[in-house]
């Protein structure tokens, strides 16, 4: 598969210490490049050289994405889902669980974490970044 037309190539993510494997990292550009596409209104479209506003901000929002990837990935190696594990007595050997609407609230809660923060990088990053005479950021309210 390849990804074309990227904010961020995987060698600026290299040089910027990015320790990521190439497609993982190809993925999670694309969904960074996404959300500010849709932030920006698409003004990045097309755009011959990209800031390195923009760039580093991709920088961000992929180590951003990949640490709640990281954070929320369930270790079953051993057959047991620990995710969902609420409490245990090892004496007398009791587990309880969570139950589901509890999973559900944890996971908004966390999708919710997710959308803030991505939302505060571009913010710090974009704000005052200028391509083909317009702010990306601009939004039709000064």
């Amino acid at each position: 598969m390849k990804f074309e037309n990227q904010y961020l190539t995987y060698n600026e993510y290299r040089l910027l210490g990015g320790k990521m494997e190439q497609m993982p990292f190809n993925l999670l550009e694309f969904e960074a490049r996404k959300i500010i596409d849709g932030r920006t209104q698409k003004r990045l479209i097309g755009v011959e050289e990209i800031p390195q506003e923009v760039k580093l901000c991709v920088n961000k929002m992929v180590n951003t994405i990949e640490s709640y990837i990281s954070a929320t990935n369930i270790d079953t190696s051993d057959g047991i889902n620990k995710c969902n594990i609420a409490s245990e007595n090892i004496d007398g050997y009791s587990v309880s669980y969570v139950t589901a609407d509890q999973v559900l609230a944890n996971t908004q809660t966390i999708i919710k974490s997710k959308q803030v923060e991505l939302e505060d990088i571009m913010m710090n990053y974009l704000i005052g970044c200028v391509v083909n005479n317009e702010h990306i950021m601009y939004n039709g309210v000064s």
